[in-house]
């Protein structure tokens, strides 16, 4: 699994704990952003090869998608507006342009949230187990999936240019150092 440099913030377990209900919305959010961030890369000519893999991605993020709707019907909560994530919209404004550099940090953005969603899942699946068994269970069963999906991104990104992609995960790890710990009041997930 990728060794992040910073680990998430300690307050942000027990925020999370505290509002299920709004976390459950903005996960509902991210699933179907993963989808159509899956289906988005498509259009890369670098990817033009690997569309099968990334459409399985996005009908795998869809069926997540489905999940979480369906726990939220399940507990009566209402599928909301979502909230930007400043740790998202952080690493995704520092892809660069031009048709390689812009897929190769594309997928390294990709794959830094899928391990990310991968570590989170894990902390809160243990998290859940005393207090909420579905959920607990519901959140070990994305793990394997998400681990996956952030191997997938970063090997189709050192596919195209190994020693490139290598150098911006450096970068995008620095990035996720610094961004991971900058204060968010918004029970989320990112």
């Amino acid at each position: 699994m990728l060794l992040f440099r910073k680990t998430f913030p300690r307050e942000w377990l027990p925020k999370v704990l505290s509002n299920l209900p709004a976390v459950l919305v903005d996960h509902a959010h991210l699933e179907r952003k993963a989808a159509t961030t899956a289906i988005n890369l498509e259009k890369y000519r670098d990817l033009y090869h690997r569309v099968e893999e990334l459409n399985a991605i996005a009908i795998e993020e869809l069926q997540h998608f489905q999940l979480v709707l369906a726990l939220l019907k399940r507990r009566g909560i209402p599928f909301a507006q979502p909230h930007p994530s400043p740790w998202i919209t952080g690493l995704m404004h520092t892809i660069r342009k031009g048709q390689r550099d812009q897929v190769i940090d594309h997928l390294v953005c990709c794959s830094l949230i899928e391990g990310r969603s991968c570590e989170k899942f894990q902390v809160l699946a243990r998290a859940l187990e005393p207090i909420d068994g579905e959920l607990a269970r519901f959140y070990a069963s994305l793990v394997e999936s998400e681990g996956n999906h952030y191997a997938t991104y970063i090997l189709m990104a050192r596919d195209i240019d190994h020693a490139e992609a290598n150098r911006r995960l450096d970068f995008y790890l620095d990035l996720d150092a610094e961004l991971i710990g900058k204060p968010n009041q918004i029970p989320m997930l990112h």
